[in-house]
């Protein structure tokens, strides 16, 4: 359950830098917010993919704890 969580928050955090990076329509097809001629940045798809995978990754770190 450890290695999921860790793995599943480094992928969120992954998918978090795409958003910020990437404008709408250069973003792959299957993501939430795929707009194509768009140019804007999803700013806030990016900031709870952040969010959610610095939580699994805290819940990774605390599982291991114990």
């Amino acid at each position: 359950m450890r290695l999921i969580a860790i793995v599943l928050g480094l992928v969120l955090i992954a998918i978090a830098v795409m958003y910020f990076m990437m404008p709408a329509d250069q973003l792959p097809s299957f993501f939430p917010g795929h707009e194509a001629g768009v140019t804007r940045v999803h700013m806030k798809h990016g900031i709870v993919s952040g969010v959610a995978g610095v939580v699994l990754l805290a819940i990774g770190w605390f599982m291991g704890r114990r």
